[in-house]
């Protein structure tokens, strides 16, 4: 009898997706195109409940203008900067065609899955695009990397879903892939998944600022809704630790027609989340970079120190020592500065000549020395060295921060 109980159970827990308290689960959500002051506006309940929970900030997209991290406000520029932590001068996603994926910068789902084989990643998505080029599942250059579930492609169904210049289309496909979403996670729940949803940028094409814009926003929300009923599920009935992180990839231009510049509307986005444990820099403006490191704690991922090394994010969640890293060269020297998040920690500054992470290589680092991080600067003699490029990091007790110095 004994034996016949525990294989009942066991079944019983195979069906609920391995259910274990206290797992560490994640799901983020990109709603596209939604500028922050149309989010403002607009009656959005079940985003509001999340944020209730956890908390909402505005937040920037688009790197350093003019600097070498500058990235365009571009749709998928935007999803692989979130996906890998790092700007488009390292993920080499400049546009929509995504035509030359620096696939060296491991996506989230990678470095899961290189951490831990076990875990289960799944993706729920209105563009097919985002698992085959900038995630590069089966493909040679990521592992190649290979996700547990997804549910896409259907913009490619014009059976199924006519296609039509209202694009009511893509709001059907949206509802799909949200039902799916909301239906595996409550089932199945992976443990780390992305849902992308796309009719409310298509409204902002189509209209630009307009009830049409508005209108997507609503059924976007109904949307987070659905996925939002399903983790709390999951956390009621099973214990388990989820974190939802919600952006959009960019803003949009003045008329809310187009989008692509470095317009403060085009870069400000917006972050919302579930977490309790967001820290001092979510109370600043994070930025698209910032969501992977954040998931990562969560997760209680390691990341490999030569990957943490380049990431160009801090985390918003979880532990966090200085954010807002820049140098540059004057005089034979490096001048450095930075905010401190912590009181009282200590860093060391590390310096690379080479670049050859870019094509999968390892960089020479030196220890420049020891900073305390509570007097936000540092500068430091090159001794003649010469270079096109300086690869500043600032190592802290709460992980890495990089700025290049580039001739």
């Amino acid at each position: 009898m004994k034996r016949i109980l525990m294989a009942v159970a066991m079944a019983l827990l195979v069906s609920q997706g391995y259910a274990q308290k206290n797992a560490k689960k994640v799901l983020f959500v990109i709603l596209d195109g939604i500028p922050a002051d149309v989010l403002d506006s607009v009656a959005t309940p079940n985003i509001d409940k999340i944020s209730a929970v956890g908390g909402y900030t505005k937040a920037s997209m688009g790197g350093e203008v003019g600097g070498y991290s500058q990235t365009p406000t571009i749709s998928a520029v935007g999803y692989n900067s979130l996906l890998t932590g790092v700007w488009a001068n390292k993920h080499n996603v400049w546009g929509n065609s995504i035509k030359k994926p620096n696939y060296n910068y491991w996506t989230i789902f990678r470095m899961l899955k290189e951490s831990d084989p076990s875990k289960k990643t799944a993706i729920f998505s209105t563009w097919l695009d985002n698992r085959t080029k900038l995630v590069g599942a089966n493909l040679p250059e990521t592992g190649p990397f290979i996700f547990d579930y997804y549910f896409d492609g259907m913009e490619l169904d014009s059976l199924n879903f006519p296609h039509g210049d209202d694009r009511t289309f893509i709001y059907k496909i949206d509802e799909a892939v949200s039902k799916e979403a909301a239906s595996y996670i409550q089932t199945e729940a992976p443990d780390m998944s992305w849902m992308y949803l796309e009719y409310s940028d298509d409204m902002g094409h189509s209209f630009g600022n307009s009830p049409q814009m508005i209108d997507g926003v609503e059924k976007a929300d109904v949307q987070i809704g659905r996925v939002w009923e399903a983790i709390q599920h999951r956390e009621k009935a099973f214990g388990e630790d989820w974190l939802i992180v919600i952006t959009t990839d960019h803003g949009r231009s003045a008329d809310g027609f187009g989008h692509g510049g470095q317009t403060q509307r085009e870069r400000t986005i917006w972050i919302v989340t579930n977490s309790k444990n967001t820290n001092a820099h979510f109370e600043e403006t994070p930025q698209m970079v910032d969501i992977l490191p954040s998931i990562a704690n969560h997760m209680g991922l390691s990341i490999p120190k030569k990957i943490a090394m380049e990431l160009d994010g801090s985390p918003f969640i979880g532990p966090v020592a200085a954010s807002s890293l820049k140098a540059e060269l004057t005089n034979g020297e490096i001048k450095m500065n930075w905010k401190s998040l912590a009181k009282g920690q200590k860093g060391k500054v590390w310096v690379s000549t080479t670049n050859n992470f870019k094509t999968g290589g390892l960089d020479n680092y030196w220890l420049v020395g020891d900073v305390n991080l509570d007097d936000e600067q540092k500068t430091f003699s090159l001794n003649g060295t010469q270079s096109e490029i300086f690869k500043v990091v600032l190592e802290t007790p709460a992980g890495y921060l990089n700025y290049w110095v580039v001739k």
